[in-house]
């Protein structure tokens, strides 16, 4: 009984922590913005998967974030910066969009329209599970307690093991429903309130990234104030 109680007050700590840093409602956002065009079974597909990456991203950086920074020699103000300029990047392609391509073109054979299909655009791992909701203050933060646990040793392994399951589990399926949810939030808006949308979560978007390299900058002068001029 005692290790049930444990196990549920540290999933709520860990729901406590992740929430915040998630924060669902963004990627809601993201996601309306950038599968405006795609059909219902489409958005649907890019939700479910999403959310799966989502999980897969928060277990593998709890058991293996910390060897494989120390190995490619990535520090977390490095991480950060690199996921801000990411969704920097982001923002300025959703702030000013590329011009859209003519639905069809001539063919010079026998001067008959040719229609070219666009492909579909598979936006679940990037942006949408990262660094949208598993972006870099996310990773740190679970790679920061995978670090303390590994040098306290408890509780448990099998104990931190089903509260990162759980805990990942309960995440992902937050981020699930309301990505589906998102579909009563297109029909209400409509297509011009997507596009309102998409420019304003464009310029946050910005505004975030720069934020990210921002807390790196601040992060590597905090860490290594020797390489400041005296």
């Amino acid at each position: 009984m005692a290790t049930i109680l444990e196990i549920g007050n540290l999933i709520f700590l860990g729901l406590v922590l992740l929430i915040p840093l998630t924060n669902p409602l963004t990627s809601v956002a993201l996601f309306l913005s950038l599968s405006g065009d795609m059909s219902e079974e489409e958005r649907h597909h890019q939700a479910k998967m999403a959310s799966f990456y989502v999980f897969l991203i928060l277990v593998l950086s709890f058991v293996g974030g910390e060897v494989v920074m120390s190995t490619f020699g990535i520090s977390i103000p490095g991480l950060r910066i690199a996921g801000g300029l990411i969704v920097a990047y982001i923002g300025f392609r959703m702030l000013f969009p590329a011009p859209i391509a003519p639905a069809a073109e001539r063919d010079s054979a026998d001067e008959r329209p040719k229609v070219v299909k666009p492909s579909t655009r598979n936006i679940a791992f990037v942006p949408l599970a990262m660094p949208s909701t598993a972006g870099p203050g996310t990773i740190a933060m679970v790679i920061s307690a995978a670090s303390s646990w590994h040098q306290s040793g408890t509780p448990g392994p099998w104990v931190i093991y089903t509260v990162l399951i759980l805990t990942s589990l309960i995440v992902s399926l937050i981020l699930w429903i309301s990505l589906r949810s998102s579909d009563v939030i297109m029909k209400a808006v409509g297509k011009h309130g997507i596009e309102a949308i998409s420019r304003v979560m464009g310029f946050l978007l910005v505004c975030m990234g720069v934020q990210f390299v921002i807390n790196g900058v601040l992060e590597i002068i905090r860490t290594y104030p020797t390489l400041l001029p005296h």
